[in-house]
């Protein structure tokens, strides 16, 4: 095979790669064979362009059923990434939310959004909302949705004038707009797996870069100026196996510019190595803190005025790494400030967007959980709640909790009318001496360690390059425990269950012979000694015998420890307050189980190595500003967990 045929194959795999990492869901496997295909069988497709207010025309595929003999609500779905297959002749092999709702009678509908694709327009990561539109040249995803449901009432046959919209990740993001400033059509939507805030969310967390991330920026920023139905894009090749010797020996962020100097008609050579191509790696590169652009883009902050005429059914999984704060914090904030809304939360024991799939075992990482848990949800969740606000009455008498929650530790569906529970309280446990975990704190003492940027403490043991990280979420921690730079914080063996349900906050009280740091705290489920393999496919040198299972985990940039927007350089050597907000868990740590809390300041290459001494700018940092220093932790930090009484 020729060079240039060999990189075209290679561009191509990658972008099917990079695409899926964000979204993996049987819709998004377009499969294309027709003589076994239901969808063929039993649906026309149509392919439009709908134009928006402001002129710019949006590709859209629709899905009708071939039988006329009654009215369908319709199904919609906004993506970056591709409504393929393109053809009026061409099929998916499924079509909406599940292979169930598929059977039971929708209009199915998807639209690549402005300047994705083989739509027109200038795309926008995370386009911000215009809360006081002015004009027709006001737009945004909101009015670019109002603007696709209005058509598609007026124009699709057979259409019963309701709609619902869903989406997982950043189609989730979109499923989340459409409910702000709603057409009145729409009654119903599901945002999964949603993009929230992209500080806190996929591309930052808490502040810190997540280097796991790289790969995929070029998906979000590589321009295109026409629509076009193939990748306009590439992904950096490591030309490596071992993605923590390559991010190693890269060394600062800036050293990666590289990788986004494309080569043009007008640019037949590479830039200045100052100067990128890519719009959203400039970006990043702009706008280190939490300022305006980011808040701007965040949709978390504009879910206060939902139409109550809208339902909401968030979802997630408790071992999504890439959206777990979006889809928590679009419940949350719809909750507080929506009251007369319906709207309610689904989280079970998946990574991302694995609800939408159809394995019967489920599987996260080496963890088993169940079998046919996606099933479950997917016939008794999600087509009962489209079915309900959909094609029925549409009251708040739906059939469904408010709350539809699955214990990770004991392996089971609860249901609660609200979310936290009501019946719990606050435990705070102390990092004591002798590294154990303690409901009181009687003697301050401390305990010290040394974070050598050249040896950092790797988030995963496996050697792989991966576009973006999901196994690590529940992943046996042993390897990290057992490192000097690592702290580890237990209780004694567990006389009882104890059921966390809610929040978790450290509150770290530390030192730093630096100026700066990043603090990492992780909250693990030791398992007893006797504990037996209960699943084939677990990796050779694991075994569940006093498996360490990270439940929940996170970062927190320090210099943002007291705000996210105006960073600040800590005075070494000094006591200092760092909180570390973790999301939400459902788990129980059984009797004869321990509760771990390991503390470190790398997670590499999940994040990018804080330099140890302030900089303003993290991507303009120099290799001489990254400093091995020593870290100490004080026994009056603490974790607050959420406890079902």
């Amino acid at each position: 095979m020729k060079r240039n045929q060999f990189a075209f194959v290679i561009l191509l795999l990658s972008s099917f790669l990079i695409s899926s990492c964000f979204e993996r869901t049987d819709t998004e496997i377009q499969g294309t064979d027709q003589k076994s295909s239901y969808v063929t069988d039993h649906f026309n497709k149509q392919e439009v362009t709908i134009e928006m207010r402001d002129g710019i025309k949006l590709h859209t595929s629709i899905y009708s059923p071939k039988d006329k003999s009654k009215s369908y609500p319709i199904l919609l779905k906004r993506t970056p990434y591709s409504c393929k297959p393109y053809g009026e002749s061409e099929y998916p092999a499924t079509l909406g939310p599940n292979k169930y709702m598929m059977k039971q009678g929708y209009i199915v509908v998807y639209q690549d959004v402005r300047g994705r694709w083989m739509s027109e327009g200038t795309y926008d990561n995370m386009r911000a909302y215009i809360p006081n539109k002015e004009s027709d040249l006001d737009i945004d995803e909101s009015s670019d949705t109002y603007d696709t449901i209005d058509w598609l009432i007026k124009n699709v046959e057979n259409n019963n004038g309701n709609v619902g919209t869903w989406g997982i990740s950043y189609p989730g993001f979109y499923a989340t707009y459409s409910a702000i400033d709603a057409h009145p059509a729409l009654k119903a939507a599901s945002p999964q797996a949603c993009i929230g805030d992209f500080f806190f969310d996929d591309f930052h967390h808490n502040g810190a870069y997540l280097l796991s991330y790289f790969r995929v920026t070029s998906l979000f920023g590589t321009p295109k100026d026409k629509p076009i139905d193939t990748a306009w894009y590439k992904t950096p090749d490591l030309k490596t196996e071992d993605q923590y010797q390559f991010f190693l020996d890269a060394g600062p962020l800036s050293n990666l510019n590289k990788y986004f100097q494309y080569e043009t008609v007008d640019n037949p050579g590479l830039r200045k190595e100052d100067i990128v191509d890519d719009f959203f790696w400039q970006e990043l590169i702009d706008h280190p803190n939490y300022d305006s652009v980011w808040q701007k883009k965040g949709i978390i902050q504009h879910l206060k005025n939902i139409k109550p005429s809208v339902a909401t059914m968030i979802v997630g999984g408790w071992f999504d790494a890439e959206d777990l704060y979006g889809p928590l914090e679009t419940y949350k904030t719809i909750e507080a400030h929506n009251p007369d809304n319906y709207n309610t939360i689904v989280f079970g024991p998946w990574d991302h967007g694995a609800w939408s799939r159809s394995k019967i075992k489920n599987v996260v990482g080496n963890y088993y959980f169940g079998d046919s848990i996606s099933d479950f949800f997917q016939q008794e969740i999600e087509s009962q709640f489209f079915e309900h606000f959909l094609k029925n009455n549409g009251d708040h008498n739906s059939g469904l909790p408010e709350a539809y929650v699955f214990d990770s530790g004991k392996k089971t569906w609860r249901t609660f009318m609200s979310w936290p529970p009501e019946n719990v309280s606050k435990h705070k446990w102390y990092l004591t001496g002798n590294q154990k975990l303690s409901r009181s704190n009687l003697n301050e003492t401390k305990v010290s360690f040394v974070s050598d940027l050249k040896r950092p403490v790797p988030y995963s043991e496996d050697i792989k390059t991966v576009f973006t990280p999901r196994k690590y979420m529940t992943d046996d921690q042993r390897f990290a425990a057992r490192r000097p730079d690592v702290l580890v914080f237990e209780t004694e063996i567990l006389n009882e269950d104890m059921t966390l349900a809610g929040p978790i906050m450290a509150k770290l009280q530390v030192a730093t012979t630096g100026t700066d740091c990043d603090w990492i705290v992780k909250v693990i489920d030791v398992h007893p000694a006797d504990a037996k393999n209960d699943h084939e496919g677990l990796q050779d040198h694991l075994k569940m015998s006093n498996y360490h299972l990270m439940v929940r985990s996170e970062v927190m940039r320090g210099k943002f420890r007291n705000s996210f927007s105006e960073p600040e350089p800590f005075v070494p050597n000094q006591k200092t307050t760092v909180p570390v907000k973790l999301q939400d868990v459902f788990h129980t740590f059984k009797k004869g189980h321990k509760l771990q809390i390991q503390v470190q300041s790398t997670w590499f290459p999940l994040i990018d190595l804080n330099p140890q001494t302030y900089v303003p700018n993290i991507f303009k940092a120099k290799e001489s500003d990254f400093q091995t220093q020593t870290h100490t932790v004080y026994s009056s930090s603490f974790i607050e967990l959420t406890v079902l009484k």
